[in-house]
């Protein structure tokens, strides 16, 4: 289905575009400062920094003959004020922290988000229920995502559907591709005609999938990873790290070497109980995504998610088991 766009008037401006803890020196800096692009005919990609590696992201703009809309709002794009003040509205390919960083800016803006991240971008209550952390961790959390990322709800989200298209004019349209595990609402944004799709936080980075939250999925990841690999695309645009991959070979190669980290995973969690069970805790303690030294507030309860859902992956497959002592064991 096609989603429809009401005419308005174009925006004349954005709001609070002064860096936090600035001024008016340090906005002439900030956008002074040049922001690599790249063009792929309407879709622009703005470069955060790193190539948008966390806490930045990139920003994708993608101009029709009758409206412009924004993929995701990272922190690059409050150094792009005068690009976003064109928009007509702004899609997220999921909710979190990072990816709503320039949302203080557009607070009119039309906001779409798929129909299962809804809940998170409407409310805080949502977001922690995404989030599923600690209370303590959710408190603190809040906190810093409010400074870091200028986070507010926005109850007034548009949700939209998997195969959901936003027709920008002269041929070029958005189609949505629900590619859930990350977050339950996850999902590519396909440009067409160009064959381009932005792919979020599949990110095909070195670090691997990330499924932490309360809204994560092991499986549907791999369901999803399995996804992309039959789409018939050029270019793909991550959130995070590689940023733009175009040629096929090259893209199936960094998705597989990406999907490998999942049994990689499983059998590092198989190895540790090798020299006997494990309780959940006892796991959580030795890590399995970040290393020893990495202090996020999330980490534990990222941690306890990600290795209960490799544990019950790997229960179901017959290679571990609970006993009755609350240890894990191999099978």
């Amino acid at each position: 289905m096609a989603a429809a766009l009401a005419p308005r008037p174009r925006r004349q401006g954005v709001q609070d575009v002064t860096p936090r803890g600035g001024g008016a020196g340090a906005y002439r800096r900030a956008m002074n400062d040049a922001i690599p692009t790249m063009r792929f005919g309407p879709v622009t990609v703005h470069f955060g920094e790193k190539n948008g590696k966390y806490p930045d992201g990139n920003q994708l703009v993608v101009r029709g003959a009758e409206a412009t809309a924004i993929f995701d709002t990272p922190q690059v794009a409050g150094r792009i004020p005068q690009v976003l003040a064109e928009a007509d509205l702004a899609l997220l390919g999921h909710v979190h922290e990072d990816h709503m960083a320039g949302l203080h800016l557009v607070p009119g803006l039309p906001l779409h988000v798929h129909e299962a991240d809804a809940a998170a971008v409407r409310s805080w209550e949502g977001m922690a229920r995404h989030y599923g952390y600690d209370e303590a961790v959710l408190a603190a959390l809040r906190r810093k995502i409010e400074v870091q990322f200028h986070y507010r709800p926005r109850p007034d989200a548009i949700a939209y559907v998997d195969g959901q298209v936003w027709d920008l004019g002269g041929g070029v349209r958005v189609r949505a591709l629900h590619l859930p595990g990350h977050t339950a609402g996850h999902s590519a944004l396909i440009v067409e005609p160009e064959d381009l799709a932005f792919i979020g936080d599949i990110d095909l980075s070195g670090f691997g999938p990330y499924y932490g939250d309360a809204s994560s999925d092991l499986a549907a990841f791999r369901r999803s990873l399995a996804r992309l690999t039959e789409l018939p695309l050029r270019v793909w645009v991550t959130s995070h790290h590689k940023g733009v991959v175009t040629g096929r070979a090259k893209f199936l190669a960094l998705l597989q070497a990406y999907a490998a980290c999942l049994d990689e995973r499983s059998e590092r969690l198989l190895q540790r109980l090798q020299d006997g069970p494990r309780t959940l805790a006892e796991l959580v303690q030795q890590r399995l995504l970040y290393p020893p030294e990495a202090e996020e507030l999330w980490i534990d309860s990222a941690e306890r998610r990600t290795i209960t859902l490799h544990l019950a992956e790997l229960h179901e497959a017959g290679r571990v088991f609970l006993q009755e002592d609350g240890r894990w064991a191999r099978a």
